[in-house]
């Protein structure tokens, strides 16, 4: 679906995967869940794009629901895999996430297990070969996002921003939507390594100029990253007090 000009998401809000294309080349931010594979080529045909048009994959972190089909479209494609530096052992499955799922409301959590076992999630190839990247590069693929590091849902989390797009994607950072309980609202997302680094972080964001927040679980934020981060710095202390 189209979230605006020359940005298209794969995913019903559970688990995001953003197109962005520029100048006729396209870059896939996030390669969320296997099945998405599937999706790729008609999401792109909607853009006037093909597979062809695809030059680079940059993940905003290493987890499992963000490398889906990264490396397919790597080995079949030949398509570079981009990943902040820290977290480039975890998607290449040489290490493991161990961070808690956090709050729990079961119903939720069955409705995300269930879309991810239908999208291929029992069985996620680990990226076999990964570029990386730092804190404050400018990325040399379409759309240019310059990286800012956010480290605590995981040590390489990074929000990637594209002034000419006025857009930044969040990852995992901010989701606007907690899959393991429903909750809805920019809040620290679940699976998070460690929660006080994460808000910590927040802090690295509030100089950015965007109107629209993109995060990996959840509705696009349209109301400007300050509020993003406001809302999720109360959203943390709204839970802690109950």
């Amino acid at each position: 679906m189209e979230i605006a000009p020359g940005i298209r998401r794969i995913g019903n809000g559970l688990i995001n995967v953003y197109l962005v294309e520029e100048a006729g080349s396209v870059t896939i931010i996030d390669a969320g869940a296997p099945g998405y594979w599937s999706d790729l080529p008609t999401e792109l045909l909607e853009m006037g794009r093909s597979l062809d048009d695809v030059r680079a994959v940059v993940l905003t972190h290493g987890h499992t629901d963000h490398i889906g089909f990264a490396e397919r479209i790597r080995s079949d494609r030949g398509v570079p895999i981009r990943v902040h530096e820290l977290d480039a052992a975890l998607a290449r499955g040489e290490v493991k996430n161990t961070a808690g799922w956090g709050k729990v409301r079961i119903r939720s959590m069955l409705a995300f297990l269930a879309y991810g076992a239908r999208h291929g999630m029992l069985r996620i190839p680990p990226i076999k070969e990964v570029l990386t990247y730092g804190d404050g590069a400018t990325l040399d693929v379409p759309g240019s996002p310059r990286v800012i590091h956010v480290p605590g849902h995981s040590p390489g989390s990074a929000a990637l921003h594209m002034p000419g797009l006025g857009a930044l994607f969040i990852g995992d950072a901010i989701a606007t939507r907690n899959v393991m309980t429903g909750a809805i609202g920019p809040r620290i997302a679940p699976f998070t390594a460690d929660p006080t680094q994460a808000l910590a972080s927040l802090a690295r964001l509030e100089d950015i100029e965007a109107g629209l927040v993109l995060p990996g679980h959840g509705e696009p934020w349209r109301n400007g990253v300050a509020t993003a981060i406001s809302s999720a710095r109360a959203s943390v202390t709204s839970e802690s007090g109950r």
